[in-house]
């Protein structure tokens, strides 16, 4: 899936995190376009044209939620993912009833947050909702069923949910710790290897048995850190 020079919004008044977001985002192909108060996020937010929000809910001036609310009421439909230190689901229900896609909690790996715009503005687009293909695998994200080359099979949740998060952002390397946390939602851990396991399943899976075939399986093994799915 090509980003195609996709336009975010960003509403965030801390410095360094928004620093943060947009060095990731610009690396990843988006145009980033940074707002420090609600107020004037709200006014970027109905003059111009973006493909998502993403929006911090403890802001000056108006915060997140009263954004959310006036988007919404003005009749825009663009994806919103809030972003919070808060845990309390309280907070978070509010927020999708007010009409969020989506809601991160902070601390978070910029590569989750990667991941969740781009299924936001592909549900939104409708192109590519019920299906990813990238580096020739095809996953049906309704029947779970990946596929490659001749070979097929319907994945379990944490399969579907690990090939997802690769298919969307081919080429980023991600840790072990971070696919921990991405999949699993649980902070790193030395000792588990569930990670590898998951690699080989899908591999198992997916890949051609013969070892004298030409086609390499697309994810790759980066020795001492993670996984990647190559994109040729």
């Amino acid at each position: 899936m090509q980003n195609n020079c996709m336009n975010i919004l960003l509403i965030e008044d801390e410095q360094r995190i928004a620093d943060f977001i947009v060095t990731g985002f610009e690396s990843a192909g988006f145009v980033v376009h940074h707002e420090i108060d609600g107020f004037r996020g709200l006014n970027t937010a109905l003059i111009k044209n973006f493909d998502a929000l993403v929006l911090d809910v403890t802001l000056p001036m108006m915060d997140g939620f009263q954004i959310l609310t006036e988007i919404r009421r003005k009749g825009l439909s663009t994806p919103v993912i809030l972003l919070t230190a808060k845990t309390d689901l309280a907070d978070r229900l509010s927020g999708f009833e007010l009409g969020a896609d989506d809601f991160l909690v902070k601390p978070f790996f910029i590569e989750e947050l990667l991941v969740r715009v781009k299924i936001m503005i592909a549900r939104k687009s409708g192109s590519d909702a019920s299906t990813i293909s990238q580096s020739g695998i095809t996953l049906d994200r309704f029947s779970r069923v990946a596929k490659w080359g001749m070979r097929s099979s319907v994945l379990t949740q944490r399969e579907y949910v690990l090939l997802e998060c690769l298919l969307l952002s081919p080429g980023q390397i991600f840790s072990r710790q971070q696919i921990l946390k991405q999949v699993w939602n649980v902070d790193f851990d030395p000792g588990t290897n569930v990670v590898d396991v998951c690699i080989q399943r899908l591999r198992k899976k997916l890949s051609n048995p013969d070892p004298d075939a030409l086609e390499v399986f697309p994810i790759e093994t980066i020795r001492g850190v993670g996984y990647r799915l190559n994109n040729p």
